[in-house]
């Protein structure tokens, strides 16, 4: 049986058996030419020389899932084919692998790459949208108080950035109150309205990231969009590293994703694991009774999986059907499934066996 492998320095069609090779086909001495071959395979593509060897053979096996449209892939050591053995020497390969690094490093960045770092981005921006709140709520209600009861965030760092003073801000509202806050400074009060304008640019900056996250997910994860919505659909992307990764990923390790910190700590606590991670945010999950959550998040991560692969592998949009189906399952929990399940109760005695009783001498009775 013959098995195609390929090297940095050229593809090989060997007698498994034997371990002699049959034909070759090897890579050309220019390294440029050389380092895009390395490229094209590290991208999943097949190599023209591959195709040529296997032509014609029965039943060929390759030693790369990569190579899988050419045959049966199959574990195979090839150790024994040496880059020396045809004149290729360590400094010629060092400048091949220095050419492959310039050329993967400068390829365009897919779409859910962008998406993980918006989503960082994101998260940090809210960060620092908190801090920057706390503090100006804290700063400014020396001020005037009673403004945090008729305005809230993105209005509550809006009216101060403009007005400042508290007479302004409740001539704006139209308020007829009395304050209990401070007086403030002219100067003080300034230093306050421009931490309000930051604060303010802050929340217009967290708006256009969350509308271009959901511009690349409706893009490039239709189907996972169906059945999250974007944001959510975003963050599992973001939690596995990429779509590709999502993709590749068991539904079991979908479901848990974002819970890894309280995984690690049950497997040394010995306790009870997490039954879900950050699709507990999906609303059939969260609001569903703690008896039924697990099945639920279950059912939930492995359709979002098949979204992911059919997103990641381009296919037709299915999430509606997805969607339904999804729905039926949740059904068909909730009534199979409808109360909590009892508790074992604990039986006298600890395990449940009669001590043996023991006679005026401490002997056993029998």
């Amino acid at each position: 049986m013959a098995i195609l492998v390929t090297k940095w320095f050229g593809c090989f069609l060997v007698d498994e058996k034997s371990c002699r090779i049959l034909d070759k086909r090897l890579m050309p001495k220019d390294a440029q030419a050389a380092a895009e071959k390395l490229a094209l395979m590290q991208r999943g593509g097949i190599l023209d020389e591959e195709r040529e060897l296997v032509e014609g053979v029965e039943k060929p096996s390759v030693s790369d899932r990569r190579q899988s449209a050419l045959g049966k892939p199959m574990m195979f050591d090839s150790s024994f084919i040496k880059a020396q053995d045809y004149g290729f020497e360590d400094a010629f390969m060092h400048e091949v692998m220095v050419g492959l690094g310039r050329l993967r490093t400068s390829e365009p960045v897919p779409r859910d790459r962008n998406l993980v770092q918006a989503i960082r981005s994101l998260d940090d921006q809210i960060a620092t949208i908190n801090l920057y709140s706390e503090r100006l709520h804290e700063w400014y209600g020396m001020h005037f108080p009673e403004l945090a009861d008729y305005a809230h965030d993105e209005r509550y760092a809006e009216l101060i950035a403009r007005f400042g003073d508290r007479d302004s801000v409740k001539e704006e509202l139209g308020l007829d109150i009395e304050s209990i806050g401070a007086d403030m400074d002219d100067e003080d009060l300034r230093a306050v309205m421009d931490l309000a304008d930051t604060l303010d640019r802050l929340y217009d900056d967290e708006a256009r990231t969350e509308a271009y996250i959901q511009g690349i997910v409706e893009e490039g994860c239709p189907n996972m969009c169906a059945m999250l919505g974007g944001p959510l659909a975003a963050r599992l992307v973001s939690l596995a590293g990429g779509l590709e990764r999502l993709a590749s990923l068991p539904s079991s390790t979908v479901q848990l994703l974002g819970a890894e910190k309280a995984m690690f700590r049950s497997m040394r606590s010995g306790k009870r694991g997490p039954k879900h991670g950050i699709i507990y945010q999906h609303p059939d999950v969260h609001r569903a009774p703690y008896w039924q959550r697990g099945k639920i998040a279950r059912a939930l991560a492995g359709k979002v999986l098949i979204a992911a692969k059919i997103d990641q592998y381009h296919g037709e949009f299915v999430g509606d059907r997805l969607n339904e189906e999804f729905r039926t399952r949740v059904a068909e929990i909730r009534k199979k499934y409808p109360d909590p399940p009892k508790k074992p109760q604990k039986s006298k005695g600890g395990n449940g066996r009669k001590r043996p009783q023991k006679g005026p001498r401490g002997q056993k009775r029998r």
